[in-house]
């Protein structure tokens, strides 16, 4: 089983740089997606349901703000919109689909870096979402989280890091935050489970050449329980085509729903 978090850093733009292409031809069996930046009036039956797959979606009240969805190959069983948070819920954060056994969400995390407010939101949440972690563990279900978390949790994961350590996104409480959903909580780091050594940036800055020269973060994760966990054989991320500032991020698992 293969599946995909992308943040598109809007739909409308990625898919003129060919990401709906992309996707069918890479034939994943789910795609979760970020900041799609676009209502319900925007969607084309393109985006809706590309062909082969069902859509679904969270859509941020604010225009071109946010919003999340997720495509997949199979009907779902159940849909869950929203995490119940009234005011997290207007930003279109959280979306989840149940197959089978397993259940697969995408995951907007909030970002604190434009502003002290943004950051208290972030914090806010970070807090707020730490029951729905741990009920999603406790189900007894097989749960992957994609999704930009916008957080690098340690030093390997951004280039600059000694430069960052003031700055949202590698802030020692976040940081904390996340090693506490592993290590308490017993949720697993795809990527850094299956390559400990190498770095893995999913997001790099539009400013100077930060793409060019790879001085990049990684903020986008596959979180999973351990039982899906461990049937995970490989992971990348795809850089062969650039739709946004986010590049795909894959992983194959060994697992039938």
């Amino acid at each position: 089983m293969r599946i995909v978090s992308a943040n598109l850093n809007g739909i409308r733009s990625a898919t003129t740089k060919g990401f709906l292409d992309w996707m069918r031809q890479d034939g994943a069996d789910v795609i979760c997606l970020q900041e799609l930046k676009a209502q319900a009036a925007d969607m084309t039956p393109a985006f809706l349901n590309p062909e082969g797959y069902f859509g679904f979606f969270h859509y941020a009240e604010k225009k071109g703000y946010s919003g999340v969805g997720i495509y997949t190959r199979q009907q779902p069983d159940k849909v869950v919109t929203g995490l119940g948070i009234p005011e997290f819920d207007a930003e279109g954060r959280y979306l989840q689909v149940d197959i089978g056994n397993l259940s697969v969400v995408s995951l907007y995390l909030p970002s604190g870096s434009s502003s002290e407010e943004r950051q208290t939101v972030k914090f806010d949440f970070m807090e707020r979402f730490w029951p729905t972690l741990a009920n999603l563990m406790q189900s007894g279900r097989e749960v992957v989280i994609c999704g930009d978390w916008n957080i690098a949790h340690n030093e390997i994961d951004l280039k600059n890091w000694k430069g960052n350590l003031k700055n949202s996104g590698f802030l020692p409480e976040e940081r904390s935050w996340m090693t506490k959903v592993q290590q308490e909580l017993g949720w697993v780091d795809i990527w850094r489970t299956l390559y400990p050594a190498v770095p893995g940036y999913t997001w790099w800055s539009n400013r100077g050449q930060a793409y060019a020269k790879d001085v990049g973060w990684r903020i986008d994760y596959h979180l999973t329980t351990p039982g899906i966990g461990g049937t995970a054989k490989a992971s990348s991320v795809y850089k062969d085509q650039k739709f946004s500032d986010h590049a795909p991020l894959i992983v194959d698992y060994d697992f039938q729903v």
